[in-house]
């Protein structure tokens, strides 16, 4: 007979968490038919922390994928009007992305997605509850000791 492992028994629960999240989430984004899948969703998100519009290899670094992938998600979200590519005006060897009006109003939907999705989520909890959870993934995140909860 073994006993149970109890760190093996949290990532698990980690991990069906993580699935239930990304499904929550992706019916919700498709509820309000946007036509954007979840990887370009994260792509819009990114390109609106930027102060002036980045180079695509900003863009790969920060989503930490290969230059080929933002390639494919800036192709499709400029096919539907939501970013444009626009030259740099220092070199005009360098392409930089930029949201347009259509990614900004794309955006303001897909947060309130985002929302939704999050209060179906954490509808079972109470405020406490959800204080000392967000305590706990910053703590899981950022490495950092966990607030008292």
């Amino acid at each position: 007979m073994t006993t149970p492992d109890p760190d093996g028994l949290l990532a698990e629960q980690l991990l069906r968490l993580t699935r239930r999240v990304h499904r929550i989430q992706k019916r919700h984004l498709e509820h309000r038919d946007l036509g954007i899948t979840p990887a370009q969703s994260r792509l819009l998100r990114t390109l609106a922390h930027w102060g002036s519009p980045p180079r695509m290899a900003d863009l790969a670094e920060r989503l930490e994928v290969v230059p080929r992938a933002v390639t494919t998600l800036v192709d499709g979200l400029e096919a539907s009007g939501k970013v444009r590519r626009v030259p740099d005006p220092a070199n005009r060897r360098v392409t930089r992305i930029e949201l347009t009006d259509d990614g900004r109003d794309a955006l303001r939907e897909l947060r309130a997605a985002r929302r939704s999705a999050a209060e179906e989520i954490l509808e079972p909890l109470t405020e406490d509850q959800r204080e000392a959870l967000g305590g706990l993934l910053d703590a899981l995140v950022d490495g950092a000791p966990a607030r008292p909860c």
